[in-house]
């Protein structure tokens, strides 16, 4: 049994992580079916319906691993979906196919694929491991709630200036010569 601490972190993580991930989704409905058209996993006239699936999904999990009684069944949901973004990546890498948006980074912020992307998903997917372990019985107090949303805030700033980094690469490799 992990401490209810790291659990309950893992699981604000992953529940914020989702939530933005499926209003980046909403909020370019046309440029994410645009980004699931290009992966060439599905015919192109089920694209709309999949970028439905996915951002329903996303928020769906979110939801279900900040209530208590979901929140395995919700994390390892999260390990699923984090399998099928690594696949239909990987597929895509092995088809050579490099240059399409990953769709990772939201509208605006093209990220093309690499293999780093696949190591990415599964250190997320190890963090739902962790939301999907069983906690101790002892109870938070108000200093384990601080440590949850103090460590789920570094944890998510590591998010984002990694994504960050990762979406700007291939510029500053660009800006750099190499």
């Amino acid at each position: 049994m992990l401490d209810p601490v790291l659990v309950t972190a893992s699981s604000t993580v992953l529940a914020a992580l989702l939530a933005g991930a499926a209003w980046h989704k909403v909020r370019d409905w046309q440029g994410f079916t645009r980004i699931v058209h290009a992966y060439e996993l599905l015919p192109g006239f089920l694209a709309p319906a999949a970028t439905a699936i996915l951002a329903i999904s996303e928020l769906a999990l979110a939801s279900a691993l900040v209530l208590g009684a979901w929140r395995p069944q919700a994390a390892i949901g999260v390990i699923l979906l984090m399998a099928l973004y690594a696949s239909a990546i990987g597929l895509n890498l092995w088809r050579g196919r490099r240059g399409i948006d990953c769709g990772c980074a939201g509208p605006g912020a093209r990220q093309p694929l690499r293999p780093v992307l696949l190591l990415r998903n599964l250190v997320i997917a190890l963090l739902a491991v962790v939301a999907a372990s069983s906690a101790s019985e002892r109870v938070l107090d108000a200093l384990d709630i601080f440590v949850v949303i103090a460590a789920s805030a570094v944890a998510l700033l590591i998010h984002l200036a990694v994504d960050g980094l990762l979406a700007n690469q291939p510029r500053l490799a660009d800006f750099s010569g190499r």
